[in-house]
C-alpha cells in the first residue's frame, strides 16, 4: 500500500493532479486508510501510470477514461483502441499545422522589428488585430 504522496512519486503525477482525477472520475478512489489517509494499492499506481503516459501523449482525459475501460481488451476492442489513436494522430497534426502558422506569423511580427524606430510595428500590428 502506497500513501498519495508515494503514488504521486511512482506515478509521476503531482499530488493535486491526482485527487482532481479522482473527483473527475478518471480513476477509482482509493481505499482509505484507519485514520482516514488515502492508500494506493501497486494496481492502483499502475492506474495512475498508465494515465500519465496518457497525459503525456496529450490524450484527452476522455479519451484516457475511454482507454482505461479497454485496458484488457480483446482483439475487438482493440480495433476502439485504434480508432481512438487514429483519431488522437490527426488531432496531433492538426495542431503541429496551427503551430507552423503560429510559427510563420510570429516570424513576420519579429521581422517587421527595426531597432531604432519609436513606434513598434510588431505591437502595431498585435494591436491591430
Amino acid at each position: 500500500m502506497a500513501t498519495i504522496g508515494e503514488a504521486s512519486r511512482r506515478s509521476g503525477i503531482n499530488i493535486e493532479t491526482i485527487r482532481y482525477y479522482e473527483r473527475e472520475g478518471v480513476v477509482p478512489r482509493p481505499g482509505r486508510s484507519a485514520s482516514g489517509r488515502r492508500v494506493y494499492t501497486d494496481d492502483e499506481v499502475a492506474v495512475l501510470a498508465f494515465v500519465k503516459r496518457c497525459r503525456d501523449m496529450v490524450f484527452p482525459l476522455a479519451d484516457v477514461r475511454v482507454l482505461l475501460a479497454l485496458r484488457n481488451a480483446t482483439a475487438d476492442q482493440c480495433d476502439e483502441v485504434r480508432v481512438i489513436s487514429q483519431r488522437h494522430i490527426a488531432d496531433v497534426r492538426n495542431r503541429i499545422a496551427a503551430l507552423r502558422r503560429l510559427e510563420t506569423a510570429l516570424g513576420a511580427l519579429v521581422s517587421e522589428c527595426r531597432q531604432g524606430r519609436t513606434a513598434c510595428p510588431a505591437l502595431q500590428e498585435l494591436f491591430a488585430g
